[in-house]
């Protein structure tokens, strides 16, 4: 039965929207201004095709501690009374919500009605039907099939000869691109493929798996050296196939791409879980990160939406108008603001957790 929440996932949920919120108020764009070819930096930017970054990590986590919090969520239900049966309207539910919102989220950086499948939600709304739909099998089934959808993603990219579109490895030249020109009759400026639902799957449902495996397991020392074992597999087989032929690219979500994240994002869970298996943590995290993380979905939406639409030109308009007083550069300026807005934005997520109010789909 679950009792009480863990705080690793809790937290590792907050620092990915937390990273993610930091993006939104153009912090990693300001700081590479400041700061041009920095490495540290670089890394906070998505590899233009072939190759892997740390922000390249970011969505596989974001899928995969979705597919942790649908787990926890799901069994708490369980628990409490619930069947399956009675399950699915709330998850169809769910996903048709994250399906409009992400969609929608298009519609406000264009600023005109648009039809768009790239969104994270919109891809998060079908892999959680997908996981769900696998909760009740076994663990071996469930690897099965997130490796089944991982190869026929792959078999649809490399043995589709469409023409025009059968280059596996090439930017829109793709399985992928045709099927976003089939579907909505453009391709993504930044190479990215609606289709990725697919082979990302696969991250929600090895979330959904380390769910199951930090509740069901009584020994700490055997969650962590799962954790790790998987790790390391991921990225043993990723590279391994990148050295094959088979590239690490994130936008199309390549099978090596797919296995080498989900071990990067094990790794990095297995960190969290150490830190916080004891009721002290090694490293304490500010409370703000925790706030994050309880309302993930709301908070994510706010600065998608509000944050880049106004807040961040209205408080340049103080922040910069004052720095400019003082004789500040624009560059610093634009940082400075970057940061004021990111802290309205935490301020916001504190407030909300202080006076528990969570909002969720």
């Amino acid at each position: 039965m679950i009792t009480k929440r863990i705080p690793s996932v809790d937290y590792f949920r907050g620092f990915i929207l937390f990273l993610l919120a930091a993006e939104s108020t153009d912090l990693y764009h300001n700081l590479g201004n400041l700061f041009p070819d920095n490495f540290l930096i670089t890394q906070f930017f998505h590899v233009k095709w072939q190759g892997l970054h740390f922000w390249d990590l970011i969505q596989p986590g974001f899928m995969m501690i979705a597919g942790a919090a649908l787990y926890f969520s799901t069994y708490k239900r369980l628990d409490n009374g619930d069947t399956y049966l009675t399950l699915w309207p709330k998850v169809l539910k769910r996903s048709l919500l994250l399906f409009l919102f992400g969609t929608g989220l298009h519609c406000l950086g264009k600023e005109k009605l648009v039809f768009e499948l790239w969104n994270v939600l919109t891809q998060l709304s079908v892999t959680t039907i997908i996981a769900f739909f696998l909760l009740r099998f076994s663990i071996p089934l469930q690897i099965a099939a997130s490796l089944l959808l991982l190869l026929l993603s792959h078999s649809l990219y490399v043995f589709s000869d469409i023409p025009g579109y059968n280059e596996p490895y090439t930017p829109d030249k793709n399985f992928g691109s045709y099927m976003d020109m089939l579907l909505m009759g453009k391709l993504s400026g930044g190479h990215w493929i609606a289709i990725n639902c697919i082979p990302t799957a696969a991250h929600t449902i090895w979330g959904a798996l380390i769910g199951r495996i930090i509740h069901r397991s009584t020994s700490h020392q055997i969650i962590i050296r799962t954790l790790l074992g998987l790790g390391i597999l991921g990225i043993f087989v990723g590279y391994g196939l990148d050295f094959a032929g088979i590239p690490i690219i994130k936008r199309t979500a390549t099978l090596s791409f797919t296995l080498a994240s989900g071990g990067w994002i094990s790794l990095m869970m297995a960190a969290f879980y150490l830190n916080w298996e004891r009721s002290k943590p090694i490293l304490p995290a500010p409370e703000y990160i925790l706030s994050f993380g309880k309302n993930s979905i709301f908070i994510y939406l706010f600065f998608e939406s509000v944050g880049p639409q106004w807040l961040n030109k209205a408080s340049f308009v103080f922040v910069g108008g004052f720095l400019e007083k003082i004789h500040i550069t624009e560059n610093i300026a634009e940082l400075v603001n970057s940061l004021v807005v990111l802290g309205i934005i935490g301020g916001i997520a504190v407030w909300l957790d202080k006076h528990k109010i969570y909002i969720s789909l």
